[in-house]
């Protein structure tokens, strides 16, 4: 049974439609055609932010086994994880910084620090989900298939428990996207060859190993390591327990002979190794809880809310650029925020621009909200905004919701109307950015030629 809600393309005419297109086709060329060093300079900035909150990070765990030490270098590594998936990986692997042309920050080369491969990920977000948006049945992220967040997606008994296992995905969300990108739903109908399935298969399986290898094995020796130079050169004198585990794994086992004295030698060399080891590995296994979360949030926060409209497949059909346009438009819903929240969420607080313009540098999606919003006010078009407190109890309240059978779609916002509190006497929004939409360029749009942007919408006239 589907729930019918008004199209927000209801009250436009075809013709209104494509010119709409047209206007969004402006800005995206206008912001290409300027592309330049501060551009390149922005990314690697961030980049190299990035690296040394890492390297902060990895310094600061050699000395886990101190408080202040471990709440540190938890906080900047569980940062530069936050950074390296949102600002970067992300943005890098929409092809968004393609034009640059340096290999080292292309679609094509970046992989990044999580589960997913970047293969598999590219295809079930760039093409099918930023394509698909929003259309039920096709765009998978539509619940990553596991969940109901539509009153349109028939219940099921098993939804019953989405308000408990989603907190499972919360602390957990690189794994549940990576498994998510395999398509399981093709997988249980048979649709996906077995081939593919065990080459996803061996794709999760080795970046699983590389990050439990680095995370949990790697790091946690290094620190260890740091830890028992240290204390030779101080001649035994650093704090340590008395005993170590491995000593007293030995002493259960073989009480006399030479494990015992083995056991005596581990129970002075090996304490504050032991300790050190499983600080910086539980300080690793915190910083990824904290970016899996962040992660979580803010997507869930873009995707979710009761501001954004979903769509059925009819609805969908013989759709023109300006139709694809308007569905990305209002299938997705901003984030207010600082300029530093925006930095740290990828700048997916401005979730309605990328979907607009999924390949456009993420630093100039804030350049190009006032000029959206313009054309929203303009065609009397909805732009959903909203606080991320009010975003994320909208979005936990649907899952709650849903999880029990029945629910109908919640109100949808009426077309934007501009800032409140603006001066009367104050050029509107629309009057300030009206003159800046360029004449159409044939050259560019979204499914901008990258190894990273697979999106496919109507072609231009």
């Amino acid at each position: 049974m589907s729930i019918d809600i008004e199209s927000p393309l209801a009250h436009l005419s075809d013709d209104t439609i494509e010119a709409l297109g047209r206007e969004f086709d402006a800005i995206h060329d206008e912001i290409y055609a300027d592309l330049g060093e501060r551009d390149r300079r922005y990314i690697k900035s961030v980049i190299a932010a990035q690296r040394q909150l890492a390297v902060a990070g990895r310094v600061l765990l050699l000395g886990s086994v101190s408080k202040p030490a471990w709440l540190a270098g938890t906080a900047c590594l569980g940062m530069a994880k936050i950074l390296e998936n949102m600002e970067i990986g992300h943005n890098v692997m929409h092809g968004q910084w393609d034009w640059m042309n340096d290999p080292y920050i292309h679609s094509s080369t970046w992989d990044w620090d999580t589960a997913s491969t970047a293969k598999a990920w590219k295809h079930s977000h760039n093409y099918i989900h930023h394509t698909y948006t929003n259309i039920r049945g096709k765009d998978k992220d539509l619940g990553y298939e596991i969940m109901r967040i539509d009153p349109n997606q028939r219940w099921h008994p098993v939804y019953l428990a989405q308000p408990f296992y989603n907190v499972v995905l919360m602390a957990f969300f690189e794994w549940g996207v990576a498994l998510h990108d395999m398509d399981l739903e093709a997988v249980r109908s048979g649709e996906k060859p077995l081939k593919e399935v065990w080459q996803d298969l061996k794709g999760i399986g080795g970046k699983a190993r590389a990050q439990v290898v680095k995370d949990y094995v790697g790091w946690p020796l290094i620190s260890a390591g740091a830890f028992g130079l240290t204390q030779l050169a101080a001649r035994g004198r650093l704090g340590q327990p008395a005993t170590s585990k491995a000593g007293r794994l030995l002493r259960g086992k073989r009480a006399r002979g030479r494990w015992s004295s083995v056991a005596d030698v581990f129970d002075r060399m090996l304490p504050g190794m032991e300790r050190t080891f499983l600080a910086t590995a539980l300080a690793d296994f915190t910083a990824n809880i904290i970016r899996n979360v962040w992660a979580h949030g803010i997507i869930f926060c873009g995707h979710f809310p009761d501001q954004t409209y979903t769509f059925s497949e009819k609805e969908a059909e013989d759709e023109t650029r300006g139709g694809w346009y308007v569905r990305q438009l209002v299938g997705a819903a901003n984030i207010d925020g600082s300029p530093l929240f925006h930095i740290i969420s990828g700048n997916l607080g401005y979730q309605v621009e990328h979907h607009l313009y999924p390949d456009m540098p993420s630093t100039r999606y804030s350049e190009v909200a006032p000029k959206v919003k313009d054309i929203c006010e303009r065609y009397q078009l909805p732009y959903n905004s909203g606080p991320l407190m009010q975003q994320w109890g909208m979005v936990h309240r649907t899952i709650l919701r849903l999880a029990f059978p029945g629910g109908k779609p919640r109100p949808k916002p009426g077309p934007y109307r501009g800032e409140k509190g603006t001066d009367a006497g104050k050029r509107s929004e629309a009057a300030a950015f009206r003159s800046r939409v360029p004449a159409d360029n044939p050259a560019a749009g979204p499914e901008h030629d990258s190894g990273g942007v697979e999106v496919t919408p109507p072609p231009r006239d």
